[in-house]
Order: C-alpha cells, then sequence, then structure tokens
C-alpha cells in the first residue's frame, strides 16, 4: 500500500467514524436529538424531515466510504454534507438567526460554535483532499486498465 492509498483510507476511517459516532448518538438518544432540532432556528414543521434524514445520510455516507466503488460517492455526499453543517455553523456565528442554538451532538455538544466551525472545516477538508486523492487513483486505474489492454 503506498503512502497516497495509506492517507486515502485513513481520511475515509475518520470520515466513517465521524458520521457513524454521529448517526448511532442521534438514533441512541432519539427523543433527545428530536429536542435538539426543534430548538434549532428552523421551522419546527422540517423536524420529521430532519431527524430521520440527517442521520439517515450519515449512516449511508459511511456506508458509501467503506467500499472502494462508492468511495467517491462518500466522498462528494460527505462534502455536501459537511458543507451545509458549515454554512449553518457561520450563519449562526454571523447572528442570521435570532437568537444562538445549542451545538448539539453528543462529545461536539461541548464545543462553542467557533470551535464547530473548524471541526466542520476540518473535515470539510479532509473530504476535498479525499475527493482529489480517489480521482488520481481513479484515473491511475484506469490508465493501468487502458495500456493493459493495447
Amino acid at each position: 500500500m503506498n503512502k497516497r492509498q495509506v492517507v486515502l483510507e485513513c481520511i475515509s476511517a475518520l470520515l466513517i467514524m465521524l458520521f457513524l459516532y454521529a448517526s448511532v448518538s442521534k438514533f441512541l438518544d432519539f427523543q433527545r436529538f428530536i429536542g435538539e432540532v426543534n430548538n434549532q432556528p428552523l421551522p419546527n414543521s422540517w423536524t420529521p424531515f430532519l431527524v430521520w434524514t440527517v442521520p439517515s445520510l450519515e449512516i449511508a455516507i459511511s456506508v458509501a466510504l467503506i467500499f472502494e466503488r462508492t468511495r467517491m460517492v462518500g466522498f462528494i455526499a460527505s462534502l455536501a454534507l459537511m458543507t451545509l453543517f458549515t454554512i449553518y455553523a457561520a450563519a449562526i456565528l454571523l447572528h442570521f438567526f435570532e437568537y444562538v442554538p445549542c451545538s448539539c451532538g453528543g462529545v461536539i455538544r461541548k464545543l462553542t460554535w467557533p470551535q464547530h466551525l473548524v471541526f466542520n472545516l476540518f473535515f470539510v477538508g479532509l473530504s476535498v483532499i479525499g475527493i482529489i486523492l480517489q480521482r488520481r487513483r481513479s484515473f491511475k486505474s484506469i490508465s493501468i486498465t487502458k495500456n493493459s489492454f493495447v
């Protein structure tokens, strides 16, 4: 396994741990999660959709990151979800909403909003690096396969 592959596996593992931890903690204390979503400055009518969709997406992204064939989809979905979370954290810090809600979610709940923003940006960065490395790996595989038939 070359250095690029090791980095790719480490990035995948970190993202998988993040999303599995987040989703499992939400499902294990589902009533608390519902309350936390209701306390966000979003319409409460969104709660039924969000409480099922967010942790389900986190699990789906984790599964996609496990398998080589779906890893690129996992990285792209990870980038999209973490970017949404980052925009939301930035909007809170910029006082876009009427009040500052709790930064909920297991150990992450202990972070301040500025720390939460940095945390999210770190995982956005990992997702971008994962996409770049996975793309290079995919192009290299295509190139090797193409040349082996010549």
